[in-house]
């Protein structure tokens, strides 16, 4: 017996209510996830050990720690920047924001990296630490994987929430060397970071609004 239009209705909104509640549920848990492994990471980073930087360099450890763990920090916005980048039919607007962000942060790192090379102090490892310390830049496998996995207007939205947590987490690193640091190229970067950042998201915040 064939259902009826009402029964039909019914099912179809149910369906529709449940795809976006698991779509709701993932997003937040992803956000979540990116957030508390940058928190774990700060943590462990504070706590590592090392040397001081060269005599006469101008940099404290808050200065090295706030380099060392930006890099990879970057590093990961431009990862995330170039999986959306790679796909087609993404809005023109959040296109431009990723090649602005990959634009602003790469020769950012080339500097942060000449840094550490003028002061005889050593990079985070590819795997996120000196002392295999994972999630310095604020994100996870999953995050990448999902964001890789997503397509269109959903992909654009993941995107824009996940940056906006990576760039809040940025924002607390370059408060942090601002409140301790003294280097004066590193705080004119914080300051940089804090200013830029914060514009950026309002901007995806606006976005994700339209």
């Amino acid at each position: 017996m064939a259902a009826s239009p009402v029964t039909v209705a019914i099912e179809h909104s149910l369906t529709t209510k449940v795809k976006e509640d698991m779509k709701k549920t993932f997003r937040v848990r992803a956000i979540t996830t990116s957030a508390l492994a940058l928190v774990t990471a700060l943590g462990l980073a504070a706590c590592a050990p090392t040397a001081e930087p060269a005599e006469g360099s101008g940099a404290n450890m808050a200065d090295v720690m706030f380099v060392q763990m930006m890099i990879p920090h970057h590093e990961g916005a431009i990862e995330m920047s170039d999986i959306l980048l790679a796909k087609s039919g993404i809005d023109p607007d959040v296109a431009e924001l990723a090649e602005e962000i990959k634009a602003a942060q790469g020769p950012e790192i080339e500097q942060m990296k000449a840094w550490l090379d003028d002061w005889g102090m050593p990079e985070m490892n590819a795997d996120g630490g000196m002392d295999g310390m994972g999630g310095m830049d604020g994100m996870t496998e999953d995050d990448l994987e999902s964001l890789e996995a997503a397509s269109g207007p959903e992909a654009e939205e993941l995107f824009l929430e996940l940056m906006i947590v990576h760039h809040e987490g940025a924002i607390e690193m370059a408060e942090d060397v601002l409140d301790d640091g003294e280097h004066p190229e590193v705080r004119q970067l914080a300051e940089n970071i804090v200013s830029s950042q914060a514009a950026e998201i309002e901007r995806m915040r606006s976005m994700l609004d339209s």
